[in-house]
This record gives structure tokens, C-alpha cells and sequence, in this order.
């Protein structure tokens, strides 16, 4: 299984921050490589949501369902694929407040097992979920920071 890991420090208070991160149902409005999230069950930190995500490069697009449990108290959420394109996919979230702002991780562990798919569409797919989950980040950055 393939790790990807990114971080990022967001000039905001955490609350602010974990919620628009726990609210994956707005990704859509301002990360361009999510095309829709539509939530299909939630029981106070359990949520089960559909995604579908654009690949430009493969011209193609990936859908999972997952489940999500976030700890409000910690500020942290470990997610899981359900069922989707992945043949794993999972990984956690973490917020902590620093002096500069909002620390966040965001660590994903994937595996995506395609017969005869070789080394260098491995490597190309690893650089596109680094991306993603830099991009996603950056993206709640740019959202939690505005005024």
C-alpha cells in the first residue's frame, strides 16, 4: 500500500478550521478536482459520503464511498473506502493550533490495483493523490484564511 502525507499551516483559529474541513460537502464549490460530495448518512461523528473526483490526466473520473468518524474534541478524523475505484484507501486528518495558525496533516494510505499496470503509471498516480491532498489543503487554506 502506497502513503502519501501533506501539511500545511493555516493563519486561522482550529475551530474555523476543522469545520470547513468536516464539511466535505462544500469541496465541490471551491476544489476543482472534486466534482461532487453528497453525504449519505450522519450519526454525530460517523458521516458516510459519496465522492467523485476529476483525473484530467487519465481524462477520467474516480468515485468511493466513505466512511468518516471525526473527534470534535481532538480535532482529528480517520476515513475509510467503503466501496469505489480504490482497491484501498484510507487514512486521518489532524488540527493542531500553534502560535502561527492551524497546523493540519492529512495522511492517506491507497492502493489502486489495476492488472498489468506498470511502474510508471504507479508513479504518476502517486504524484496525482500527493497533489490532491496538497491542492485539497491548500484549498481549505485559502478558504479558512479569507476575511
Amino acid at each position: 500500500m502506497a502513503t502519501v502525507e501533506s501539511q500545511i499551516v493555516i493563519a486561522a483559529p482550529i475551530d474555523r478550521v476543522y469545520a470547513i474541513a468536516r464539511a466535505v460537502e462544500r469541496f465541490p464549490e471551491f476544489m476543482d478536482d472534486v466534482q461532487s460530495v453528497e453525504i449519505l448518512e450522519e450519526d454525530g461523528g460517523r458521516r458516510v459520503s459519496h465522492w467523485v473526483g476529476l483525473i484530467e490526466e487519465f481524462n477520467r473520473t474516480l468515485e468511493w464511498t466513505e466512511e468518516d468518524y471525526w473527534d470534535d474534541e481532538d480535532h482529528s478524523c480517520r476515513f475509510q473506502m467503503t466501496e469505489g475505484d480504490f482497491t484501498a484507501y484510507r487514512g486521518t486528518w489532524t488540527f493542531e493550533e500553534g502560535e502561527d495558525g492551524t497546523a493540519v496533516k492529512l495522511t492517506v494510505d491507497y492502493e489502486y490495483a489495476v492488472p498489468l499496470i506498470g511502474p510508471l503509471i504507479k508513479r504518476l498516480l502517486h504524484r496525482k493523490v500527493q497533489a490532491n491532498c496538497d491542492n485539497m489543503l491548500a484549498a481549505i487554506k485559502n478558504e479558512a484564511e479569507k476575511d
